[in-house]
Order: structure tokens, then C-alpha cells, then sequence
């Protein structure tokens, strides 16, 4: 490992948080939310429990227990965050056996810290308004076909998937009342200025962000007739009213295949050859209520790229600097960019760091190591996260041969910070 920074681990069994996001730091940036297990690694079967609480980053890294739950991978854990800037808790949880007819596998939970007052929720969240008025979801036990990495396992059995049906997409719900709604299907996602690489793919939504004032989600729609091999995705990236109205179409990178051929060799596919693809669409975040910074291929060119959904502009952000997919979220004043990069193919170390986009320069905050027979669902990204002062980042990582978080103070020298 090299350093540049303190990396201080939170806790002393294996914790992490999971995806970049959100912020696990509550308001105060003292509370820190987490996850708890007892193993490093494991192919998960929906049955192991993962704790969910919070460490006190000011008393001894205390941890206080909120709940269980068997809902949860290791990319993106059970959703957990902060509702909204209350002092309570919302994760997904499991609920067999439940009478509801939309995800009948999962719900969600609301735990309030001070009095452990609890509220269930019909359905599973994926993003929840900043506001945490209402949230928005997805079917999770889908992306155990499409996206295992990103699934949850079905109480019972996986059912039979239609490749695009009319009764799921992305459904929208009320978090004090529990009302649902579905406002966008994914046969309408399809429908939307169809290609004919879509005819016999299977479909879904992934990465729904909601901008700051709760007004727009950004979404990828991919589809794809190998599911098994994710260099044969194929991607959209959307905008949309958060009632299922106004959809734009932003971005496609709608390609040929060669790996469809009959004799392609899916072994030939390393480990994050997916995530270092010239057609990939990943990761976009709302950087303002009208900018979304994503990773991604514009005009025949793949860079970290700043999409305008009011007047349609899009503009290359660290040209030249940054030109690598990673996990990446604008402090407060948009001055800094954190990101990461995914594991060298020769050293299996990912450097952490933030880009100064008042100076155009990137600063490198830590190389990390990680083990390369985690393997892909497994997998222990950095996925850095802000504190909501931007003084601190949090990041999971498994150099120190654990999965564990860490936080690093990053006040900047003077030097860096004019």
C-alpha cells in the first residue's frame, strides 16, 4: 500500500458501507453508518445477516445496533442511508410471505436512532429523495439474472423473467404512507426509440440518482441476449420526471458484438474488463439539479463526461487526466471531484483521489490493494464518499486483509487549496 493520506479503519470486525452514492455520515458527520458481518468473503445465498447500525466516530467508535437483515450484496449492501435530514435509519429487508403483489421477497425498514421507534414499507428502496419524501425502486431479485452483482436472492426460487414486461419497471413510493405507484415500465423504456439490438434482449433500469430538489432521476437502461458476459451490455442513458413524465434520452451506446459470435470465449473476460469497455455508461450522479457527471462515450470518445439535461451540452471534465471509469461524487461547492479507479490488471492496486476543477489537476490520495480472487460479485470497491462538511471521506477497502472502512481527513494544504 501507498499512502499519502491517513486512512484511519472504523471498527474491528468486517464492516463496510457499500456504494458511492450517498453519504453513510450522518448530518452531524460524527455518526457513521455501516454494515457488520463475520466474514471478508462469500457467494451470498439470502440468507446470511448482515448487522446494520452506526459507529460514534467521537466516542471510541462505538457501534449501536439498529436492525438485521438478509437483503443485502456487497456491492451496494441493503441501501442503507440516512431518510432524508432526519435522524433516522431506511434499509431494504427481507419480508417472505408478505401480502403484497409487487416484490414479494423484500421491503423496506425506517428505524428512528433516538427512540428505535420502526416503520415497514411495502417495497424495497433503490434511491430515496434527498428530501425523503419518496423513493424510487426496482426489482432486485431481476438483477439476479441481469446484474447479479447488484441482486438480492429470492426467499424461495427465481422466477422465470419476461425479457421486457409491462407490469414492472420503475415504481415510485411514498415513504410516510407506504403508496405505491409504477411510472415508468420497462416495456416503455424499450418502446422509447427502439433499436433493433433490442428485439431478443432481456431489459433493465440500473443507476437511478434523484437530483437535489427531487424533481428529475437520471437512469441507465441496458439490455443485452448474454447476460452471463457483460461486455455484451448494451446502454442508454435517460432522464425523467420523478412522477414518469418528460423522458430524455441523453446518451446510447448502442454497438456491434462480436462476443455474441458462437465461438467466443466468455473466459477470456477478466475480472473488470466490463468496467474499463470504450461503450460502457456507468456511474452518473447529479452534480446540480440540471448537470450529471457520468462516465461514458460521447461523439466517439469515452471520458468522464458533465451532461446538461436543461439545454443539452455535454462537456469532457479532466481531459487527459481522468481517464479511467471510477465511483465519482462533486463536493458541496463542485470544486473537487472524488473518484476511484478500478483494480490495475498488473499490481491489483486502485488509487483513491480527488480532481481540482478550478486548477485541472488531479491529486492522489491513496494506491490500495486488493486481492484478485475476490472475483466480480464479491468485490470490495473504494466507492469514496463525502462527509457533508467535505472535510472527511469514507471508503471500504480490504488492504489490511479485512473488509473494513476507513476514514481519511482530507484538509488540503494551502498549496492545494487556492
Amino acid at each position: 500500500m501507498t499512502k499519502l493520506f491517513d486512512l484511519r479503519p472504523v471498527g474491528k470486525a468486517h464492516n463496510f458501507f457499500g456504494y458511492y452514492n450517498k453519504s453513510n455520515f450522518h448530518k452531524n458527520n460524527r455518526f457513521l453508518l455501516a454494515h457488520r458481518v463475520d466474514m471478508l468473503s462469500k457467494d451470498l445465498t439470502g440468507t446470511e445477516i448482515a448487522e446494520v447500525g452506526y459507529y460514534d466516530l467521537r466516542n471510541n467508535d462505538m457501534f449501536h445496533k439498529l436492525g438485521e437483515t438478509t437483503a443485502w450484496n456487497w456491492q451496494m449492501g441493503c441501501q442503507l442511508q440516512w431518510l432524508g435530514d432526519t435522524d433516522k435509519v431506511i434499509f431494504n429487508t427481507r419480508a417472505a410471505g408478505k401480502d403484497t403483489p409487487v416484490y414479494a421477497d423484500f421491503q423496506s425498514t425506517v428505524v428512528d436512532i433516538h427512540t428505535g421507534d420502526i416503520q415497514y414499507l411495502p417495497l424495497p428502496i433503490y434511491v430515496v429523495a434527498p428530501h425523503g419524501d419518496f423513493a424510487l425502486t426496482l426489482d432486485y431479485a431481476r438483477f439476479m439474472v441481469t446484474h447479479r452483482t447488484i441482486g438480492y436472492n429470492a426467499t424461495h426460487h427465481q422466477h422465470k423473467l419476461e425479457l421486457c414486461p409491462k407490469d414492472d419497471g420503475i415504481y415510485r413510493m411514498d415513504i410516510a404512507t407506504g403508496d405505491f405507484t409504477l411510472i415508468l415500465s420497462l416495456d416503455d423504456v424499450r418502446n422509447f426509440q427502439p433499436l433493433p439490438s433490442m428485439k431478443n434482449a432481456i431489459h433493465w433500469v440500473t443507476h437511478m440518482e434523484i437530483n437535489p430538489s427531487g424533481t428529475r432521476c437520471v437512469f441507465i437502461h441496458r439490455w443485452t441476449e448474454r447476460v452471463l458476459d457483460e461486455t455484451c451490455f448494451l446502454h442508454r442513458l435517460f432522464t425523467i420526471n420523478c412522477d414518469g413524465s418528460e423522458m430524455k434520452l441523453l446518451e446510447c451506446s448502442d454497438h456491434p458484438l462480436p462476443q455474441l459470435a458462437d465461438d467466443f470465449d466468455i473466459r477470456a473476460v477478466g475480472t473488470f474488463d466490463y468496467e474499463k469497455s470504450e461503450y460502457q455508461i456507468s456511474h452518473p450522479m447529479w452534480k446540480s439539479d440540471t448537470e450529471i457527471i457520468v462516465w461514458g462515450p460521447h461523439n466517439g470518445a469515452i471520458h468522464y463526461h458533465l451532461y446538461n439535461d436543461a439545454n443539452d451540452t455535454v462537456q469532457i471534465i479532466g481531459k487527459d487526466i481522468l481517464n479511467e471509469n471510477g465511483h465519482m461524487t462533486y463536493s458541496q461547492d463542485g470544486r473537487w471531484l472524488l473518484s476511484d479507479t478500478y483494480p490495475n490488471a498488473h499490481t491489483n492496486d486502485r488509487i483513491l483521489f480527488v480532481y481540482d476543477c478550478k486548477h485541472n489537476r488531479r491529486i492522489d490520495i491513496a494506491s490500495l490493494y486488493t486481492p484478485p480472487d475476490l472475483g466480480k460479485h464479491n468485490r470490495c470497491d473504494l466507492h469514496p464518499r463525502w462527509s457533508p462538511n467535505n472535510k472527511h471521506i469514507c471508503i471500504d477497502s480490504v488492504h489490511q486483509g479485512k473488509r473494513q472502512m476507513y476514514v481519511i481527513d482530507v484538509h488540503f494544504e494551502p498549496s492545494y487549496s487556492t
